[in-house]
């Protein structure tokens, strides 16, 4: 017998299939449609690309296995963060989704704040406000577009849009319910107060079961798109963080990991909710029952590296960028490339930062560019490492995954600049290895969640930071630390032209 995980991410969605003992059988990727920015800082896609993938992915991931839907014994879910999906009464979408990464609602967040207090926002959901959320979004489109707005009856989250094309059913988990910015992150349920406050009708939002709870089966429909058998459990699964904290074995106190996707994030476990008095990173519920996690988020992680290469070395492979960048020295030549290309949340919480390069000269090259993004990426994640260090998490070890910490170059990077020895997994899938096993882990083989991460999940190697370029690193990130707080009165200036 198999577990499915299904991932919906941002660039694709992935299909995994595992054993009893967690070993990964197969994977098969489908992409998707390129979000769509029609202004600045602005960030959809359509839910049905999503669908559309993952019928593809799981077709593709049983066919590479050869197995048949009948030996899959559940399904676990994963998926972007934050994204807002809306369905009519018909359960139909009424208009592209916002994603996680789109930051236009800062009126929203403000009107939030205004209305239910800042402090009273904290006590009742453990985070600030940002516009990343999903609840900004949707007062967005209730304040700009009323009319969707009305016919909206049910909201939902990328990865439970496809839930409910497997299922026919309307629910989501604690994970990603912590991202909408509607839940109690501490009694783990929707918050009433901030419903009633804002005005918002109870019946839009989904049920909110957790990670590894049965959340529906299998339905004729969905069997026959896409060969999964009629009746099989589909559990609640996780937000991708959560998921990939799973995937990582983040799942007791000292060991945090630090992924590199389109957005990068370095996430710890919490045993008790605790959060930054100031905000600068999440609090959410962890996958595991019963315990929480913390977590800092860099925007514009790969994304970053995406960017440059789709604009400015179209058709050269990433290895060969990277080849490049290892050519330069440590601090590029002086240049910073500064990751806000979608504002920024850790540790900064501000929706119109604007990314770039400061010191650039006519000696730099198409090497120094790239190394000076890696390094900016890093530089940015070393903000989000220091904000958990500041709230006494402990972290003694690191765990890198994403599709950025599969370079030799970048993982010794982040552990020179981190100081932190860098480990990678025999396993690297991340999200949709966390959404199969919190799958596995509802078949009740294993104790929990704990127990089943601690027999699958398993280190490979560890790099270990070097003194010399450690101490390069520290005078670089000194630089990197006053570059925001002294361009961000020119944010504002740039914001009101755009």
């Amino acid at each position: 017998m198999y577990w499915l995980g299904i991932d919906i991410g941002t660039g694709g969605s992935r299909a995994l299939l595992v054993d009893a003992q967690g070993k990964v059988k197969a994977g098969f990727t489908a992409p998707h449609e390129a979000m769509k920015m029609e202004r600045p800082l602005w960030a959809e896609q359509c839910p049905e690309d999503w669908w559309a993938a993952a019928q593809k992915a799981v077709q593709g991931v049983l066919k590479e296995a050869g197995v048949s839907g009948a030996e899959v014994k559940a399904v676990g879910l994963s998926g972007q963060m934050h994204g807002l999906v809306l369905l009519d009464e018909k359960n139909e979408v009424v208009r592209p989704a916002l994603i996680w990464c789109d930051q236009r609602s800062q009126p929203q967040v403000d009107a939030i704040n205004q209305t239910v207090g800042k402090a009273n926002v904290v006590a009742h959901t453990a985070n600030p406000m940002l516009t990343g959320f999903t609840l900004p979004k949707l007062l967005w489109v209730r304040d700009n577009e009323p009319a969707n707005f009305e016919k909206a009856k049910k909201m939902l989250l990328p990865k439970d849009y496809v839930r409910f094309m497997l299922t026919g059913e309307h629910a989501t988990e604690v994970s990603d319910a912590s991202g909408t910015g509607l839940l109690d992150v501490v009694t783990r349920r929707w918050s009433g107060p901030m419903i009633e406050r804002l005005k918002l009708d109870s019946s839009l939002l989904p049920e909110v079961k957790e990670s590894v709870d049965v959340s529906g089966t299998i339905s004729k429909a969905a069997a026959a798109a896409t060969g999964l058998k009629e009746g099989t459990p589909v559990v609640g699964g996780a937000g991708d963080q959560a998921a990939s904290g799973i995937g990582n074995g983040i799942v007791k106190s000292g060991v945090a990991s630090c992924t590199i996707g389109t957005s990068g994030v370095v996430f710890a476990y919490l045993d008790r909710p605790q959060y930054d008095p100031t905000g600068r990173v999440h609090t959410f519920c962890h996958a595991v029952r019963g315990k929480w996690h913390v977590m800092g988020v860099t925007q514009g992680a790969g994304l970053s590296l995406q960017w440059f290469r789709n604009h400015f070395a179209p058709g050269v492979e990433y290895d060969d960028l990277v080849a490049e960048a290892q050519q330069a020295p440590p601090l590029s030549h002086g240049l910073y490339w500064l990751p806000y290309l979608m504002g920024e949340r850790t540790p900064h919480l501000d929706a119109i930062a604007r990314g770039g390069w400061i010191g650039l000269t006519a000696k730099h090259g198409r090497g120094d560019l790239v190394r000076s993004i890696i390094e900016g990426v890093s530089y940015s994640l070393k903000d989000c490492l220091g904000v958990i260090e500041g709230m006494a998490v402990e972290v003694n070890s690191v765990r890198a995954s994403g599709g950025g910490a599969k370079s030799l170059f970048w993982r010794q990077m982040l552990a020179d600049i981190f100081r932190r020895g860098i480990s990678t997994l025999e396993n690297s899938e991340g999200s949709a290895y966390g959404a199969a096993l919190l799958a596995l882990a509802s078949a009740g083989e294993y104790k929990n969640v704990e127990e089943l991460c601690e027999a699958a999940v398993k280190e490979k190697d560890c790099l270990i930071p070097s003194v010399h370029e450690s101490a390069a690193y520290d005078r670089g990130y000194e630089v990197f630390s006053v570059l925001y707080p002294t361009l961000k009165p020119v944010y504002g200036l740039i914001h009101q032209l755009a």
